[in-house]
Order: structure tokens, then sequence, then C-alpha cells
């Protein structure tokens, strides 16, 4: 169900305004995974996935007792990079382009 379970409203407002300021930032894994979201099902629903995982990041880090390491902005790219390279030679193709890949020595 996508549907969210009932809350504290003022942590459900905090965290989705600090959702928001996530996906301003550069080169972060929280705006990377906000902007990823967002074209598939809008930026609301996009801040609210957002904000629980900002929940669930804070949870870990107390739980845990550690630092908190961003992934990246590239982490969904650097996950999959098969798949980005096969997408941006399917884009050169129908730009009109033949593409020979080599690996570098």
């Amino acid at each position: 169900s996508g549907k969210t379970t009932k809350g504290d409203v003022w942590l459900t407002d905090i965290l989705t305004q600090c959702a928001w300021s996530a996906a301003r930032t550069r080169d972060t894994y929280l705006s990377a995974q906000f902007w990823r979201l967002a074209r598939r099902i809008g930026k609301k629903k996009a801040a609210i996935a957002v904000a629980h995982s900002i929940l669930v990041i804070s949870w870990h880090l107390l739980t845990n007792d550690c630092d908190y390491q961003d992934l990246g902005g590239d982490y969904f790219t650097r996950r999959n990079a098969d798949r980005q390279r096969d997408r941006l030679i399917g884009q050169l193709h129908n730009l009109g382009y033949r593409v020979t890949l080599e690996r570098p020595a």
C-alpha cells in the first residue's frame, strides 16, 4: 500500500520540510532520490518518501551511534552502470549517431 500510517503530525511536517530542503541540495543521495521519484510519482509523494528515508536514516544513526555517510548524488547511476550505458547509447542512436565503445587500456 502507498498509504502513510497515522503518526505524529508535527514530526511529519518537520520531516517533510527537511525533505524539501534536501531536494534542493546538490550531489546528495536524498536529492537524487527525490528527483528520481518526482519524475514518476510527483513532487509531493516524493517529498513524503524522502521524509521517510530521513526518518529511517535518523533511526539508524541513533541506534548504531555512528556518523552519517552520504552515498552521493550519483549513487543510482553507479548502482547500475550497464543500464546507464545502454540508455545513453540508445539516446545517441535515436539522434542518428553510430556508437562504438572500447575499454580504456
